[in-house]
């Protein structure tokens, strides 16, 4: 069984969000294997995805090393160019079913267009503790699924250094999520609107390069601030960074960017 590492929001290698993703099953391996080998994948997600009677439709669930998650984008993203670009899919679209729902990606323009649920926003109190457990002064806290502070500019976002113990017993107690948070700020002078950062230590993740779904929550976020449905988002992440472009359209974000594939690799007998 044949497995790829697909760098997604990427238009070259290492740069992004890496993801792997396994070649579809026919039924549904054990919970506990896919989280073994998510495991040993050690990426921020695996993807792994079902096949149906209909060639342009699979299911599709998304494992940290530690646990399953809901909704993932780089992934949901990773695994729609591995059936396009490894598998030959010759469909326009492809539709997975997930824990969040359909989630429909299409072929635009030489990338992939994600059609996902916006997360509900809500302004909220910066809860004790927030400032010094990022390291920066928040200028606002929205509350969804996560936390996200907005920070006064690009440096700030750039300069956090948390205490990722902290962040995540802060968050959990404000959302009743896992414990996740991100960052972000207006960018000025720069060829994308928008610079977040996202810290997942309540998923498994130290700091997360891309991310799907904070930009579900920042899409309507900035496009409330900024008076445009349609953004440029870069996420900063040392070393890396990854690239989306995100339009809001009602309840729905549809996230755009690139993908590449790095990594072709084989699971041998005796680990299936």
């Amino acid at each position: 069984m044949r497995q790829w590492t697909i760098d997604a929001f990427a238009q070259a290698p290492f740069r992004g969000n890496p993801a792997c993703v396994v070649e579809p099953f026919s039924a549904w391996p054990a919970d506990s294997w896919m989280q073994t080998l998510a495991a040993e994948n050690n990426q921020a997600e695996t993807a792994l995805l079902l096949r149906t009677e209909a060639p342009d439709r699979f299911g599709l669930r998304w494992f940290t090393p530690t646990l399953e998650v809901p909704l993932c984008g780089h992934a949901t993203l990773a695994s729609a160019h591995m059936l396009f670009a490894e598998l030959g899919l010759g469909a326009d679209a492809v539709t997975f079913d997930t824990l969040s729902g359909p989630l429909t990606v299409s072929r635009q323009d030489g990338a992939y267009a994600m059609d996902f649920p916006a997360s509900p926003v809500r302004q909220t109190e910066t809860p004790a503790g927030l400032a010094e457990a990022l390291g920066v002064e928040p200028d606002e806290v929205w509350a969804g699924p996560f936390l996200v502070a907005i920070l006064k500019d690009e440096a700030a976002v750039r300069v956090a250094s948390p205490d990722l113990s902290a962040l995540k017993v802060i968050s959990g107690a404000a959302t009743q999520g896992r414990g996740n948070v991100g960052v972000s700020a207006e960018a000025e002078g720069r060829p994308y609107d928008v610079v977040s950062r996202f810290f997942a230590p309540g998923s498994g993740i130290s700091e997360d390069p891309a991310t799907g779904s904070l930009h579900c929550m920042l899409s309507p976020i900035f496009a409330q601030k900024l008076g445009r449905d349609r953004l440029a988002f870069h996420q900063a992440y040392p070393g890396r960074g990854g690239d989306l472009d995100c339009e809001l359209a009602g309840d729905r974000v549809i996230l755009r960017g690139q993908a590449i594939t790095v990594i072709e690799s084989r699971l041998r007998p005796q680990a299936i």
